[in-house]
């Protein structure tokens, strides 16, 4: 029986090349805009979500590109993701990816099975949390209170963040349709409401000096308080919860142009060596491009890196059932895969030692 996504690269094989004729949708068009008409396409659409979660468009995100966007971009790449910066904090990568590996020697004991999602959302938002506030979020390690962590701060990060139809058609927005605008909004109140109690228990030193990002943004503050308020580190700070921890590292099939790329359904990771940086012409775009390029790259492929590498040399990975992985998606702020990625694991002889000692 043909698979879902066989039938799916057959439609596309068939279908796409005639809307690349009237609209250009693939690397052709992505160069082209990226290149002689970045500035042109530098500002993002503004919706719902972006009118309250940005805090009046003061975040790197959301900002409108001008003085403003450039000063929170320049910022954000010199103070909280330059390389000095990154150095300094990769102990909490470290201790945040043994603390991962010591969960899944835990599980692996009883030989359950491993909801790879969820652990590696987890790892995330601990990582990003502690990059944040300077603490983990959560008193014990158990995996109930390492549950309710996750789940209230997905509750309060990620809810009411995609586009809806109030964004395409505004008329309904005027109108309070089925009161999309009033959850977003109760929503906000919840989320700024427990950022500022975050930034004001920093501020009042109830934690020890870490050199977090609050920290460091509470810092400048004292220098220009006009420019560094309150806002504008909520809005620096939610934007690095949801950005940092709602991305999905999961690459599909079906992302890749046949035009572009030899036997482009076939699994050849070998085809990404030799690449000329990130782009190698506009092909692959892990982090974006372009003025509006995510500046947390560095940051993100450093997590990546060092958690799937640690997780293939000290376990050994097996499908929960017979037959291919389900790789459909979800279509959202991130393409997501509709199942979650489940997986049985098995230590590595050799790494039974290290991991008993986590």
């Amino acid at each position: 029986m043909c698979q879902p996504i066989d039938i799916y690269n057959q439609r596309r094989n068939r279908v796409i090349p005639e809307f690349q004729r009237q609209i250009g949708s693939f690397r052709y068009s992505i160069e082209e805009c990226f290149t002689n008409h970045d500035t042109t396409l530098a500002n993002r659409p503004k919706t719902i979500t972006s009118d309250h979660f940005s805090y009046g468009y003061k975040n790197f995100g959301f900002a409108p590109y001008g003085d403003l966007w450039r000063t929170l971009r320049r910022l954000s790449t010199l103070e909280v993701f330059s390389s000095v910066s990154l150095q300094k904090n990769a102990y909490i990568r470290n201790e945040e990816v043994s603390n991962l590996c010591s969960n899944l020697f835990r599980l692996s004991r009883d030989s359950r099975r491993v909801d790879l999602k969820y652990q590696f959302t987890l790892l995330t938002a601990h990582v990003m949390f502690r990059l944040v506030s300077g603490n983990r979020g959560v008193e014990e390690s158990d995996p109930e209170s390492e549950k309710r962590f996750l789940d209230d701060f997905k509750l309060r990060f990620f809810s009411s963040m995609s586009m809806n139809v109030c964004d395409y058609f505004p008329v309904l927005r005027w109108i309070g349709y089925k009161g999309l605008e009033k959850r977003v909004i109760e929503m906000q109140r919840m989320r700024d409401e427990y950022l500022q109690r975050l930034i004001d228990d920093i501020r009042m030193k109830k934690f020890d000096s870490t050199g977090s990002i609050v920290e460091k943004f509470l810092k400048l503050q004292e220098s220009e308080p006009e420019f560094y308020a309150d806002d504008v580190i909520k809005g620096i700070v939610v934007l690095m919860f949801n950005g940092g921890t709602d991305t999905s590292p999961v690459a599909m099939e079906w992302a890749m142009d046949g035009e572009l790329w030899e036997e482009a359904d076939v699994f050849k990771p070998e085809r990404f060596e030799g690449f000329a940086g990130d782009r190698d012409g506009f092909r692959f775009l892990p982090f974006g491009v372009g003025r509006r390029a995510c500046p947390a790259a560095g940051l993100g492929m450093r997590v990546v890196a060092l958690a799937v590498g640690t997780l293939v040399q000290c376990f050994e990975w097996e499908k929960v059932e017979e037959g291919d992985i389900d790789m459909r998606p979800v279509f959202g702020v991130a393409m997501a895969k509709a199942e979650p990625l489940v997986a049985l694991s098995k230590p590595w002889p050799e790494m039974v030692p290290i991991l008993s000692q986590l």
